[in-house]
Formats: C-alpha cells, sequence, structure tokens
C-alpha cells in the first residue's frame, strides 16, 4: 500500500451506500485517505434520502455526483470495496478487494437509510484504523 492509502467504493449506481462509504471515509479519516466512488451504471444523481441522512449527521453530499467505474480508478487505488450490490471490479495483482454487505437504499425514505449510514460509518471506522490510524503524536 501507498504512503497515502487509496480506497475505491463502488456500487452499480454510485448514488447511495457508495456515495455515503466515500463521504465518511474523507470526513473521519481526512487527507489520510485518498477516497473515490463510482458505479458500473451511475445514476442521474445522488440519492436524496442518502443526501438528507447525511446532512443530518452534519455532512453534505450535495455536491456529489455518480461517476462511472473506470479501470483507471481501480488502478490507482489500493483497496476496491463493492457495497453488495453484485458490481465486480476488475481484479489486479497487489490490490485488496472487500464486499460489505448492506441494504440497498434505492426508492427508500430517510427512515430506512439511517440505519444503512449508522452501518457504514461503523464499516468506514475499522477501515481507518486498518489502513490510515490516527498518529498518537498528533492526537496526544
Amino acid at each position: 500500500m501507498s504512503e497515502k492509502p487509496s480506497v475505491l467504493f463502488v456500487c452499480v449506481h454510485n448514488a447511495g451506500r457508495s456515495q455515503m462509504a466515500a463521504a465518511w471515509l474523507s470526513y473521519l479519516a481526512g487527507d489520510r485517505v485518498e477516497v473515490r466512488s463510482a458505479g458500473s451504471a451511475p445514476a442521474d444523481q445522488v440519492n436524496p434520502a442518502a443526501v438528507e441522512a447525511m446532512r443530518e449527521v452534519g455532512i453534505d453530499i450535495t455536491a456529489q455526483t455518480p461517476k462511472i467505474l473506470t479501470i483507471d480508478a481501480v488502478k490507482a487505488s489500493d483497496v476496491c470495496i463493492t457495497m453488495g450490490c453484485g458490481d465486480t471490479c476488475p481484479v489486479f495483482p497487489g490490490k485488496r478487494y472487500l464486499d460489505w454487505v448492506l441494504d440497498d437504499p434505492a426508492g427508500q425514505g430517510v427512515e430506512a437509510v439511517r440505519p444503512i449510514r449508522d452501518e457504514i460509518r461503523k464499516l468506514v471506522e475499522g477501515l481507518i484504523e486498518e489502513i490510515a490510524p490516527a498518529d498518537p503524536e498528533r492526537t496526544a
């Protein structure tokens, strides 16, 4: 893994789970991790319920747009995480691949998206501890 690890979150539409995961990782790890998200069939916009659920915890993802999954994005990432949505990344040696099984927020209201948001936060926190733990010198 490079000095600054990079993570790619992948979900078919890149409109809900992967957008929330990317936002959590950026928010919680700051500049310690490079963050990407993409999908094989990107939606026209980020899921409004995901936008609202993240706004409730102080994270604004209104400026995000769904992006197409590219081979270059996978090549540039140390860790590729699919979100339990049946999407697959091209496989390259030396990459770490994970699949986080999460409910799909598509078509759901914000009440249904909140527990998905919270589960993603827990998974992201665990990932940060593995790939980019806080520097004890900076937190002391």
